[in-house]
């Protein structure tokens, strides 16, 4: 196993982006409003606004505090996915801990001892950084441009980051975004370490690391975590590791013990309604409105399933 250096994880650990659940709505708005708030929007989307969250592609991290349910991105990282549920369902990660927490930056899981077998799982993986451009029908571009890459947008709710100069395209390291650490060779994070970010979207760590995911809920219970003290805020002492007491698929569990969620359809006409919203809030509490959002500032709004799975 890969426990990544102090002087790597500097350079080569973080992601951002997964994204922040939505606030409850109970005041309609009606579309187009100036006025219209963020929570106006979602009251008065429909049932097909949204997209549910596959099962067989979410985990359950079961920290001391509760639950952090991770969806993964098979997508963009088909052998990364499959190698960590392969990991989940031999239960290496049962019994390891979160052994590094970085302010503003990542809170970090795996082997810290770099003892335990990875069993039938890769031991090493191709690089999925990035992966070739897709249709632009199936992209929902960002109103206000990017820094880092020619276009930013959605793809069935994920941040997506795009260069038609080079035909590919990638996830982004925004806050809650799930990815596999490395040591220097780019084939040698298979998933077995796992990050999720919990500070300022580190976007230079773009096409640098395989971004796996997004933390969907319960994010809190790694952002709220003690600092570690150590070099790049590792735990220095045992004592101090945060356990994991199993990690599982949701769709290996019975239905009693899921939580459904579903995500706001990033291809929905609603969508832009939503982004609007966020880019110029309603005068009151504004007095300068911005009129510009980056692509890690439009949190993707999730919430339980309103239509259980059949």
């Amino acid at each position: 196993m890969h426990f990544i250096s102090g002087a790597l994880l500097a350079a080569l650990l973080c992601s951002c982006a997964a994204m922040a659940a939505a606030s409850t709505v109970t005041a309609p708005g009606s579309p187009g409003k100036s006025d219209e708030t963020s929570q106006d929007v979602l009251a008065r989307s429909a049932v097909s606004d949204w997209r549910p969250v596959d099962p067989q592609n979410t985990l359950y991290m079961a920290l001391p505090g509760g639950r952090v349910i991770i969806e993964l991105a098979p997508e963009f990282a088909r052998l990364h996915a499959a190698n960590i549920k392969a990991l989940v369902r031999e239960h290496y990660f049962d019994g390891l801990s979160v052994m590094r927490v970085q302010d503003d930056y990542v809170a970090q899981w795996g082997d810290p001892d770099e003892k335990r077998d990875t069993g039938s799982a890769a031991k090493t993986l191709p690089a999925e950084f990035d992966r070739p451009l897709q249709a632009r029908e199936n992209f929902r571009p960002a109103p206000d441009g990017d820094v880092y890459a020619s276009e930013v947008g959605f793809v069935d709710s994920w941040p997506v980051a795009r260069s038609p100069q080079q035909k590919m395209e990638w996830l982004v390291h925004c806050y809650g975004m799930v990815g596999a650490g490395r040591d220097n060779a780019p084939d040698s994070g298979p998933g077995s370490e796992l990050y999720a970010v919990i500070g300022h979207s580190p976007r230079h760590l773009d096409r640098n690391v395989a971004l796996v995911g997004r933390v969907l809920q319960g994010i809190e219970l790694l952002s709220s975590l003690p600092r570690g003290t150590g070099t790049l805020g590792f735990y220095e002492k045992k004592d101090q590791y945060v356990p994991i007491r199993s990690i599982s698929i949701a769709a290996d569990l019975p239905a009693r013990d899921r939580t459904e969620l579903e995500v706001l359809r990033s291809d929905a006409p609603i969508f832009s309604d939503y982004v609007r919203t966020l880019r110029s809030r309603p005068l009151g509490w504004f007095v300068e409105p911005t009129n510009r959002i980056e692509i890690c500032n439009v949190h993707i709004p999730v919430r339980v399933r309103r239509v259980p799975y059949g």
